[in-house]
């Protein structure tokens, strides 16, 4: 072989070289490029998969719109007469309401005025739940839970008589039973107090002057309070 033979072998040796180079990188470079990308979708698809917050946000939306909906819904009367009690009894709202929608529950169930069954309340244990006197009376209406065992059966037992419904639910059953028995409103409140011959009838013109209180708040325009508004 010749010099000029020699010369152009072995530009196309290297030229077939330098094409297989290119070939190989151009492989190369759209595979990364390919792993990449797909590395970069299951990123992107674990990492919507692994995060929650959209949905326990939204639940705790709902959850809020429907407590404010409850709110809202609660009977004008009951509202106002929460109000007043909240701040006059240093109660937070939200437990006046529950108190007050009580009250007028029972009433109208068991046939006793839901105003004076507050009153008695106010009197009472100035609508502290887990109140206790000396006797043994206990929650909101001074049950005594050893006098009245079958009216607590309905709810479970004696120790039910600390949970505000239930309180509430047998005090009125106690205070027309007594209303009924002692003929009049005044000498049924005196039996429930335990002083039926007090003659000046001092527990019962308590009752009734703040039930009068409480009718002259409902008379009022309403005041409004957040429920977690200073009292």
């Amino acid at each position: 072989m010749n010099l000029a033979d020699l010369i152009k072998a072995t530009r196309t040796g290297y030229d077939r070289l330098n094409a297989a180079l290119h070939h190989s990188l151009a492989v190369v470079g759209i595979a990364a490029i390919a792993f990449v990308a797909v590395d970069g979708i299951d990123l992107l698809v674990a990492a919507r998969a692994a995060d929650p917050a959209p949905a326990a946000v939204s639940r705790d939306v709902d959850a809020t719109a429907a407590a404010m909906a409850d709110a809202a819904n609660l009977d004008p009367k009951h509202r106002v007469a929460a109000e007043y009690l909240a701040r006059k009894y240093k109660v937070a709202l939200v437990a006046a309401e529950r108190f007050v929608g009580a009250a007028f529950g029972a009433g109208q169930r068991i046939g006793v005025d839901p105003l004076l069954i507050l009153a008695v309340m106010a009197i009472e244990s100035r609508f502290n739940p887990v109140a206790e006197s000396d006797m043994g009376a206990k929650g909101l209406m001074q049950v005594i839970p050893k006098f009245h065992p079958e009216k607590l059966a309905e709810f479970g037992g004696e120790a039910a008589v600390l949970e505000p419904h239930a309180n509430i639910v047998v005090g009125t059953q106690i205070l027309r039973e007594y209303i009924k028995r002692a003929g009049s409103v005044e000498s049924g409140l005196q039996l429930y107090a335990g002083a039926a011959d007090d003659p000046a009838a001092s527990y019962a013109q308590k009752v009734i002057a703040e039930r009068q209180r409480l009718e002259q708040a409902l008379a009022k325009p309403p005041v409004r309070l957040a429920s977690n508004a200073p009292l």
